[in-house]
Formats: C-alpha cells, structure tokens, sequence
C-alpha cells in the first residue's frame, strides 16, 4: 500500500524537471532585469523591501516604471516556490543523494541572497558594482541549475573521463575564461548608457577601452573553443561530447554577433536585452559542455535508473 509520503516522493524524472524549471525561473529573472534596467525602471520602487515607503505594492506614483520594478521582484517569488520545491524533492527523494541535496540548498539559499543584492542595488541607487553582482550571481545561479539537472541523471560513482585529459583541461579552462567574459560585460554595461535610471551612477570607467578588452577576451573564447572542437573531433570523442562543443561554439558565435552589432549601433535596448538572454545561455551551453566530457555511473544497482555505463576515453 502506498503511503502519504511515498506519494509525494518524486522520482527522477520528477526532480529533473524541478531543475529543469529552476534553470528557466533563473534565465527569466535575468531577462526580467534587464527589461527593468533598459526602460530604465530601476527605481520604479524607490525602495526596498517595501514598494515605496508606505506600501510594498505599487501606488501609481511613478507610472509604468513601478509597476514593471514591481513585477520583476514579483518574479522572484516564483524563483522562490521552485527553488523550494526542488529543495523539498531532493531531500524526499530515494536513495538520497548527499551531492542533490547540496547543490538544491545551495541554489535556494541563492534565491534570497539575490533578493538582498537587489534590495541594497536599489538603496545605493542603483551603484553600478552591485548591480553588477546581482547579474553575475544570476549567472552562476543558472550555472549550478543546469550542473543539478545534469547529476540527477547521473549515478554517484567518481567521475571518469570520456575525453583526452588535455581535452578536458580546456573544457574547464573555457569555462574559466567564459566567467571573465561575462564579468568583463557587466564592466562594460557598468559604464555605458543603460543605467535603469537617469540619475544612476556610472562606474567612470572608459567604454571604449574596456568595450575592447571585452572583444578581445570574446574572440580568445571563440579561438580556444574552436581548438577545443578540433581536438574532440581528432581524439574520437563521443558524439554526445562532440555535439556540445558545437553548441557552444554556435552560442559564442551568436552572442558575439549580437554584441558587436550592439557597439556598432548604440546599444538599442532590444538588442541589449537579447545579449543578456544570450549570456544566460552562454552559461548553460559551457557547463553542459564540461559536464559532457565525464560520466558518473551509479556505484551500485540501485542507483542505476536508467543510466547506461560509458567507457572512457583513455589518455
């Protein structure tokens, strides 16, 4: 007989989905933010945890603008109910996964934390290195989302290689350098028009100067990307492996043209929007990349679910 609470004890594909929603509420919530930093709502809701100071809803004072601060904030209400979620499944779920159970704390511990971050870039007017935590928080929020989706449909043996160890070395050093780039952005937005208020402070950095270090540190991903797919190709990689250095390589592509089509056209704001979208992916694309040059298969059967044992590619 089936009990309460093996009921609502999620399976795998149960949880997968949680984390595959917490991947998606993390990627909306940077769209989200950009909407409200490109019309330039940051102080839609002058303050914070409240709305404005006698209210923590929207009181039409300032129009348009409080109400889209408001519905990003409201947003992270949801990010909240499936972090939650996932949280609760991870800890519900059989046989318990210490290393699930870690990464779904660690992602709803994130979601308040952001919210703070938000709140303090809101009462220093929006101070462009705060706002630029706040992103980059986001980014590494919907990085450990996609590293949750992935070990849920792994097993809990050590990790073994697919890949050449030089192949893989790069995987990881790329994923260092896409951490650069995407901070070297938030520089560069940190100093350029899009402040999310018209008397928001700048960072007083040159645009130009660090708008070129930024390329530059572009075109050093792309370059070791493509050296990346050559060596997978040549070492006989996995075609599974093979097919995420590719995506990779289109996302870089893609994001890169957005970008210098951006600079060269004065950053209109719908662009500027889907650059942000684009780092999100970015992100996703990189760690799906590094995740993919390893297996985890269960250490014993019954652990398996469902995962087939590879052999890995010897060095």
């Amino acid at each position: 007989m089936t009990t309460t609470s093996e009921r609502f004890r999620p399976g795998t594909l149960g949880l997968r989905r949680l984390a595959l929603a917490s991947i998606v509420a993390n990627l909306g919530i940077v769209v989200t933010g950009g909407a409200v930093r490109l019309t330039g709502s940051g102080l839609g809701c002058p303050t914070w945890p409240r709305c404005q100071e006698d209210s923590f809803v929207p009181t039409g004072e300032l129009g348009l603008h409080e109400q889209i601060e408001f519905g990003n904030r409201m947003l992270t209400y949801v990010l909240g109910a499936v972090a939650l979620a996932t949280l609760i499944g991870a800890f519900r779920s059989r046989p318990a996964r210490a290393d699930i159970r870690r990464l779904a704390l660690v992602l709803f511990i994130g979601i308040p934390t952001q919210a703070v971050i938000g709140g303090i870039s809101v009462l220093t007017d929006l101070n462009p290195w705060v706002v630029m935590g706040h992103l980059m928080l986001s980014m590494v929020l919907v990085g450990l989302s996609t590293v949750l989706y992935r070990r849920i449909g792994e097993g809990d043996a050590p990790p073994a290689r697919l890949v050449p160890e030089a192949a893989q070395r790069l995987a990881l050093g790329l994923l260092a350098l896409t951490a650069v780039v995407l901070y070297l952005g938030t520089v560069v937005t940190g100093s350029g028009p899009h402040a999310g208020d018209v008397d928001a402070p700048r960072t007083g950095l040159d645009t130009h100067v660090f708008s070129m270090v930024h390329a530059d540190s572009v075109i050093a991903l792309v370059l070791g990307t493509v050296a990346l797919n050559v060596l997978l190709t040549r070492s006989g990689a996995p075609r599974p492996v093979v097919v995420a250095a590719r995506v990779m390589l289109a996302v870089q592509l893609a994001q890169g043209t957005v970008g210098y089509v951006q600079y060269f056209t004065d950053l209109p704001e719908v662009l500027v929007g889907l650059h942000m979208f684009g780092a999100g992916c970015l992100v996703i694309a990189t760690v799906r990349l590094v995740l993919a040059t390893r297996v985890r298969p269960a250490a014993s059967p019954a652990l398996d679910g469902g995962i087939t044992d590879q052999i890995p590619v010897p060095a």
